[in-house]
């Protein structure tokens, strides 16, 4: 049991989700970053992400203020390589667990080109009520 205790506590430690996310950001208190490519990026981000490609990391962000990461989604490890980078580097990171296509597929904001879009939510995975 003090095994699984362990496991459990420090996947909260260092992984969060959209939902989280979402309700944390408009209060500030952490970087949320993306690491995608331009192309990727372009095509829509959440609102208040900062744009940095790994290769780029860690680019202008203070060591001091905590770090959440985020690529495309689940079938995508670069949020996880630009945690580690990040961590590395001494900086407080988290990894977005579903990444933009949970963000997506819950019907949050993506800041576009174009503008501000919503989708609707995905009924298969929101509301989770979790």
């Amino acid at each position: 049991m003090t095994d699984a205790v362990a496991f459990f506590t420090a996947r909260l430690a260092h992984l969060t989700d959209v939902a989280d996310v979402h309700r944390d950001l408009p209060a500030g208190g952490f970087a949320l970053v993306d690491t995608r490519s331009r192309a990727a990026w372009d095509q829509g981000h959440v609102p208040g992400a900062v744009h940095l490609p790994t290769a780029d990391l860690p680019g202008p962000l203070d060591p001091g203020t905590p770090v959440v990461t985020y690529c495309w989604g689940p079938g995508c490890n670069g949020a996880t390589r630009a945690a580690l980078a990040l961590a590395r580097r001494g900086f407080t990171v988290r990894e977005m667990q579903g990444g933009i296509e949970y963000w997506i597929r819950e019907g949050l904001p993506v800041q576009t080109a174009a503008g501000r879009v919503e989708h609707a939510p995905d009924p298969l995975t929101a509301p989770c009520g979790c």
